[in-house]
């Protein structure tokens, strides 16, 4: 599992030509499924004299959710390379769509790998990328006494607060850095085992 994938701030475009055709390729930042197909769709429309609007997205915290599509063009030419463009760079929570216009020169099955590809990778270099870092949630109960070393032993680990809730113990919902986790882990099992707080991963 990565420590942190990249996605993109704002909409971006570019174009390339090869042999007469034009690549226009069309990226934006998505959440969900939901958003990448109305994003994917809202472009194939605008772009609807095209001759192709080839697409990919990859969603979701760990990169584990994507899809493409050919759209018209030979199999495995167009959807495929695209989607390994943005694997190859890391990338979750984006969509893309690479609009053609057939300049009347065919490219064959690896040129048109190619140029998909290109389109794509180009995109995403254009500007700087934003970093998506592997978080994992814990909820950990405490008592009072022990909280002041509970702070004391979480304050180096990047931590994120999520919530704090004071009743007749503490309970906090923490958020750490993927990378971060194995170390605290072991921390707060041995605590745990010593009865001085209770803990587990929120899903």
């Amino acid at each position: 599992l990565m420590d942190y994938f990249y996605s993109i701030k704002y909409q971006r475009t570019t174009d390339i030509k090869i042999k007469r055709s034009v690549f226009i390729c069309t990226m934006e930042y998505v959440e969900s499924i939901d958003e990448a197909k109305t994003f994917i769709s809202r472009i194939s429309k605008e772009n609807q004299t095209a001759t192709h609007n080839c697409w990919a997205y990859i969603v979701g915290e760990k990169g584990d959710i994507f899809h493409s599509s050919d759209a018209g063009e030979p199999s495995g030419t167009a959807g495929k390379p695209m989607l390994n463009a943005l694997r190859g760079h890391g990338m979750t929570n984006v969509a893309v769509v690479v609009t053609r216009h057939f300049g009347g020169v065919k490219l064959g099955v690896r040129g048109l790998i190619d140029a998909y590809s290109e389109s794509v990778s180009r995109t995403i270099e254009l500007k700087k990328l934003k970093k998506l870092v592997q978080t994992i949630k814990v909820c950990i109960e405490v008592s009072y006494e022990f909280n002041d070393t509970l702070q004391n032993l979480v304050k180096n680990f990047n931590v994120g607060i999520q919530k704090t809730d004071y009743s007749d113990k503490i309970v906090h919902i923490f958020e750490f850095e993927h990378k971060n986790f194995q170390k605290l882990d072991k921390l707060f099992s041995e605590y745990q085992s010593r009865g001085f707080l209770k803990f587990s991963v929120i899903d």
